[in-house]
């Protein structure tokens, strides 16, 4: 009898090992990036990577690619490709992927933060959750909010105050309906492109200008060198990054390596966020990274750009209006494109912060 015991055992433990399959992890996972390691976006990327073997004993291993090597370029394909499991990670603005997904135009509405404390607490609210909610319907997972930073306006011929001073100026702009919409508004003459293809439109003038933040872009990638000797600051767009998984690649990993990925996000977004707003905000940014024992390269983005030829235009009350007075059909027409319940919500959430 004992040995019959021993034998059906030794039957049971077989086939239980037979019905749960031992955790088999890729050998090297990827994470797409539309920008190069130089810029406050790369380097989040990076200490995300970093985090991410530390905390889970190199079992789970990033590589980055930046500049838009998994997608060829073309970053308004990166959410379909990270979808598809091209990608298992991604570090994303919610630009690139607004022509897929509706919600996101709601950052890219113009004029509609109107500072970097609003922008948190939408993220963070409740219009942050329902968007969160959305990308994991669609089969991706968010982890964390990033930042790119506010995006200013770079030209090649002119200082910008006024809409009029915009008349017929070829503006470089990403492949988003919406910002065609605003610049024509604005009577520029918006030409979308992968910003794989900028650098060089931009040096052989076959656009005037571009819109970009200056601490994520403008000044890691030396715009000045490029003919852009004129910069608007107005804070027309915000720019959030989401820290981002493939659905099933998610599904796939036990629950102390999701909590290890989740608290790398959690803790690669806030160093991000510093990087992105050094010399742009109140000095908190600065104050964090130095009591982290880091020294960015750049403190005084603006400084740089002075120093570099760069004239420099900041607009006053009276110009903001004339400005949002010349988009604003834009928003409420893409306010039902985006939802108006979710623009309310974020309005709500807005007010909140103040």
């Amino acid at each position: 009898m004992f040995k019959n015991v021993l034998r059906i055992a030794a039957v049971m433990s077989l086939a239980l090992a037979m019905s749960t399959p031992a955790l088999a992890f890729k050998s090297q996972y990827k994470l797409s990036m539309v920008v190069g390691p130089n810029t406050a976006w790369g380097m989040g990327a990076q200490r995300f990577a970093d985090l991410v073997a530390e905390r889970t004993d190199g079992q789970i291993k990033i590589k980055v690619y930046y500049s838009g090597a998994l997608f060829a370029g073309r970053q308004t394909n990166e959410f379909t490709l990270l979808r598809q499991g091209v990608a298992d990670f991604s570090l994303a603005s919610t630009i690139n992927w607004s022509p897929q997904i509706a919600e996101l135009n709601l950052f890219s509405l113009p004029f509609f933060f109107e500072n970097t404390q609003a922008l948190d607490a939408v993220v963070h609210g409740k219009a942050g959750e329902q968007i969160f909610a959305r990308l994991s319907q669609l089969g991706v997972q968010p982890l964390a909010w990033g930042e790119n930073g506010y995006r200013q306006l770079t030209n090649s011929q002119r200082d910008i105050a006024r809409p009029e001073d915009l008349h017929d100026l070829k503006i470089r702009v990403v492949g988003s309906k919406l910002f065609i919409d605003t610049f024509k508004a604005l009577g520029a003459n918006p030409t979308a492109m992968p910003y794989s293809e900028a650098l060089t439109a931009l040096q052989q003038g076959v656009v005037d200008g571009q819109e970009n933040p200056v601490a994520g872009v403008i000044v890691p990638y030396k715009l000045w060198q490029y003919g852009q000797t004129h910069l608007t600051v107005w804070n027309y767009v915000a720019d959030p990054l989401i820290y981002a998984v493939n659905g099933r690649t998610w599904a796939g990993f036990p629950d102390d390596i999701k909590q290890a990925i989740q608290s790398s996000a959690d803790d690669a977004a806030v160093y991000q966020k510093a990087l992105a707003r050094v010399g742009l905000d109140d000095g908190s940014a600065l104050d964090y990274l130095k009591a982290h024992d880091e020294t960015p390269e750049v403190t005084d983005p603006y400084g740089v750009l002075a120093d570099n030829g760069v004239a420099i235009t900041r607009l006053e009350d009276d110009q903001f209006a004339a400005f949002k007075a010349k988009v604003a059909p834009v928003i409420e027409q893409w306010t039902d494109t985006i939802g108006a319940e979710l623009v309310d919500t974020a309005r709500a959430d807005q007010k909140q912060a103040r």
